[in-house]
């Protein structure tokens, strides 16, 4: 038996946080318990008005203060949990993403609200210029946009939100009309980005695979010229804790890139940054899965979309595992090489139905293993726990997201490892409670962090309730 687990000994629960005699580990899992029928109740009830105290009449804003739009991935984990409220909000939220579709395919990942100033959010509608920078891509003429996108998890939720009624759905055609566009979608992703040539979709921005300051970009990111200082104000210092927020050179490497793209018309080639990302992949494939689901639906041929799970799945394991570390790896694709960091992303394929037993024996084991600690912690660390730039408070850096949370508990579940999702959905609906549904906590105490109120977190929290009371 390893030192470190013997009868009495404790690891340390990391920076600021002292082994002790075991009273943090103990209250940590006292504060994890199941939810008593009452107290679930109160989540239901404090989920409930967070969401519609963030709803914009078309769409739900992740945060009234912090982001005042509507964003990509945001809006498919919200659609999951608005079902338990509202089959037609839900599909609603999905059905406004989904009209500021690009022409190309691309869902961008934010859909500008016209009533909010310029000045609440950074880069706005007149930094992007998606209408006249993106016509060439086939961006709305009418709704402004970004021009860059999120990981695909809206398939996934459209069959989620039609499965909450699906006779609902049938008479609304929502299943019918959402399909050819994300058929599109999914076609843009495996098209135009597939810049490694391999079959897996690329990310050309650090804000696309959505863990926008994530370690893992450290490196390819070093090789950007960031934009001078004053040529951005950065919003989001107004209303976050600068502590928990990218850096001024991350931003300005972000705001470089994302000028770049847009003065070459939005167009698919000569990024400075690109990357295969395994969790954007293994939503793909996810959402792949649901699309072959909805298309049968729809009465289209489900056919070519198993197919491309398939291959997707083959691709992300013959380029993204790496076996020794048992993780999946991100690929620079401008040096070839996989990227030598252990983050959340590389736990996130557990939801790929169909992974070689060896692949997911690696992925659990490592889990619950010291670079993560499933089990021990309140949730799962965005990165690795032992990580040369481990930071517990800043962003991607380091602290536990509940939307990770909840595709890592629908992975464990998926392949048999029930009690540990069991004490997953335990914690998930403990901790967004008691913080206040933050946008995400401490790894180590559980302490809120970012903004409260948070709308996925409120959306997630709704569902896994709905799924214990079941």
């Amino acid at each position: 038996m390893p030192a470190d687990r013997r009868p009495g000994r404790r690891r340390p629960l990391g920076p600021g946080v002292p082994a002790e005699d075991g009273r943090v580990t103990a209250l940590l899992h006292s504060l994890a318990l199941p939810l008593t029928p009452a107290e679930t109740d109160r989540l239901r009830r404090h989920a409930a008005a967070v969401l519609l105290g963030n709803w914009t009449g078309a769409a739900t804003v992740p945060s009234r203060t912090l982001y005042p739009h509507q964003w990509s991935w945001d809006s498919a984990f919200i659609a999951i949990g608005l079902r338990h409220l509202s089959v037609r909000r839900a599909q609603r939220e999905l059905e406004t993403l989904l009209g500021a579709q690009w022409g190309d395919g691309r869902l961008p990942h934010i859909v500008f609200n016209p009533a909010v100033p310029r000045d609440a959010y950074f880069p706005s509608t007149d930094f992007w210029r998606s209408s006249t920078a993106g016509a060439a891509a086939g961006a709305p003429a009418r709704t402004e946009t970004s021009g860059i996108v999120q990981p695909p998890v809206h398939a996934l939720a459209a069959w989620l939100v039609h499965q909450a009624d699906p006779a609902a759905s049938e008479r609304r055609g929502f299943l019918r009309r959402a399909y050819p566009r994300l058929a599109a979608w999914h076609d843009y992703l495996t098209g135009s980005r597939d810049l490694g040539g391999a079959g897996l979709t690329a990310n050309v921005h650090p804000w696309e695979p959505g863990m926008d300051n994530s370690p893992c970009w450290d490196g390819p990111l070093a090789r950007v010229e960031p934009a001078p200082p004053d040529s951005f104000r950065r919003a989001d210092l107004v209303h976050g804790d600068p502590a928990d927020r990218p850096t001024d050179l991350d931003y300005g490497r972000y705001v470089k890139l994302a000028a770049d793209y847009r003065d070459r018309g939005y167009a698919d080639t000569g990024h400075a940054f690109a990357v295969e990302d395994p969790a954007a992949n293994a939503l793909l494939i996810a959402s792949e899965y649901a699309l072959a689901e909805i298309a049968a639906a729809a009465g289209a041929d489900p056919a070519p979309h198993w197919h491309r799970a398939d291959r997707l799945t083959s691709a992300l394991v013959d380029r993204l595992w790496d076996a020794e570390g048992g993780i999946f790896r991100c690929r620079d694709l401008i040096s070839g090489e996989l990227i030598d960091e252990r983050s959340v992303s590389g736990l996130l394929p557990l939801i790929v139905p169909g992974l070689p037993g060896r692949v997911v024996e690696g992925l659990l084991a490592t889990l619950s293993g010291d670079h993560f600690r499933l089990g021990e912690l309140p949730l799962v660390a965005s990165y690795d726990l032992k990580g040369r730039s481990f930071d517990p408070a800043r962003y991607w850096r380091g602290p536990a997201w509940f939307n990770t949370a909840w595709l890592i508990e629908r992975g464990l579940r998926l392949h048999g490892a029930e009690d540990r999702a069991d004490a997953l959905r335990a914690a998930v609906l403990a901790w967004a409670g008691r913080s206040g549904f933050a946008e995400y906590v401490d790894p180590f105490t559980g302490k809120a962090r970012g903004t409260r109120d948070f709308s996925w977190t409120a959306a997630l929290a709704l569902d896994l309730a709905a799924e214990t009371s079941r």
